[in-house]
């Protein structure tokens, strides 16, 4: 279970870098970008913040027991 957790937020975070580094095209125009930047950004850091928590408590909850 916390394998597929981890696979799922490690492919949020590769969304977020797909958003964060979009080229402009006909459909995104130079206006959209930063915009989609801005999402991609949060996306990764919300991500990774999750990871690093998972992380934390997997190694606490070894420690405690």
């Amino acid at each position: 279970m916390w394998d597929k957790l981890v696979g799922l937020y490690v492919a949020a975070i590769l969304a977020g870098f797909a958003l964060a580094f979009v080229p402009t095209s006909s459909l995104i125009t130079p206006a959209v970008k930063p915009i989609l930047a801005l999402i991609g950004g949060v996306i990764i850091i919300i991500f990774a913040i999750a990871i690093i928590h998972l992380a934390f408590k997997a190694l606490f909850h070894k420690h405690s027991k």
